[in-house]
């Protein structure tokens, strides 16, 4: 017997779902970097302000996304990707008032975290769900940008907020390319229909 949460994660409206949560996703990225590279440097309460909402954003899009996937305890690598996003923007805070070094070393280790979590959940929703082969691809690269962070962070030269900037923008990337690749995908099953019918 087939309970509607497991119906919701086989539904075709999973897509549906995704498609706008990507694009979402991709759009806030894409604006953090924007203000990043624009404001940031110059401004150092935008900086720490930026530095505080993006794992604080990342925390909340996991909830929503799984939410809308059968729920939390269906769904642990988002769970603990809502966890450690959320201790992230807790560590954020705390660094910033030790060094820039501080925080990146934090964002290393969330990349990381994070990274591998995507990842994860990407290949869950492989059989169900389009474009997770861009998701496993950004998870696995975010992984790899953290532990360069944790590296950087011990180096003697003192980090800035445009060091974080092309982390933010790969994902940004990686977001849109699975939006469009299921925009795409929809539209060419919709012109398949009636010739199937």
């Amino acid at each position: 017997m087939t309970d509607t949460n497991t119906q919701q994660l086989t539904s075709p409206q999973a897509n549906q779902w995704l498609k706008p949560y990507y694009f979402s996703r991709a759009a806030f990225s894409a604006v953090w970097v924007l203000a990043a590279l624009t404001f940031g440097k110059s401004m150092p309460g935008l900086a720490a302000a930026l530095l505080l909402v993006y794992p604080a954003w990342d925390a909340a899009a996991n909830f929503v996304d799984a939410r809308r996937h059968g729920g939390l305890q269906r769904n642990p690598p988002q769970f603990l990707n809502m966890i450690v996003s959320g201790v992230t923007a807790a560590g954020v805070a705390i660094a910033l008032g030790m060094s820039m070094n501080a925080v990146l070393g934090v964002f290393g280790v969330w990349a990381v975290l994070s990274g591998l979590f995507q990842l994860a959940t990407g290949v869950r929703r492989w059989k169900y769900a389009g474009a997770q082969w861009a998701m496993i691809l950004s998870g696995a690269q975010s992984a790899l940008a953290g532990a360069f962070f944790v590296r950087q962070a011990n180096a003697a030269t003192a980090p800035s907020i445009t060091d974080v900037a092309p982390y933010a923008a790969f994902g940004a990337f990686y977001f849109f390319l699975s939006a469009i690749w299921l925009t795409v995908s929809d539209m060419r099953r919709r012109k398949a229909a009636p010739i199937q019918s």
